[in-house]
């Protein structure tokens, strides 16, 4: 592996590891040691090759399909990607059943089929956030600015909702 790829590559394990809110020690902490902070951190950093068997373990570890890891495999000639919508179960807990409650119940059903209980946050997609807006009877840009307001989503959730609507 190319010292180049394996930096780009480390970059996308990186990115999708912030994108979850995880550190290094996070990472190490919620697979009760499988992944070690040190062994992915050199894999971040380009330092150490990875094969594509433990590469296909940390995809599904994150969630994300393995081609989501690999370098080039972005369309050509595309920005930066739309911030992802990523939930802050902590503060849902927070709100009123009559506010959070279906959206509690959503995020449930989603951690469930995931198998995904850290409790801090959870990463939805552009179509959980659809079907959100119909279950609350509210269009998905009013939906992101009432979440937003009630500090569930990150304000930079915006700027995925309108590269979707455009």
């Amino acid at each position: 592996m190319s010292s180049e790829y394996a930096k780009q590559l480390g970059a996308k394990l990186r990115a999708i590891r912030t994108q979850q809110g995880l550190s290094l020690h996070g990472v190490e902490e919620k697979s009760q040691g499988r992944w070690k902070a040190v062994v992915v951190g050199s894999y971040e950093r380009g330092d150490r090759a990875v094969t594509v068997q433990r590469l296909a373990e940390l995809a599904d570890f994150y969630g994300v399909p393995v081609q989501e890891l690999l370098p080039g495999t972005t369309p050509a000639g595309a920005a930066e990607p739309p911030p992802k919508l990523v939930l802050d179960l902590e503060r849902l807990t927070q709100l009123p059943t009559d506010k959070g409650g279906p959206l509690q119940r959503y995020a449930a059903t989603i951690q469930s089929q995931r198998g995904d209980y850290n409790g801090k946050v959870l990463s939805i997609r552009q179509d959980d956030l659809r079907t959100l807006a119909v279950i609350y009877d509210l269009s998905p840009s009013v939906l992101t600015e009432q979440l937003i307001g009630w500090g569930v989503l990150d304000a930079d959730a915006r700027r995925a909702v309108q590269a979707e609507e455009s």
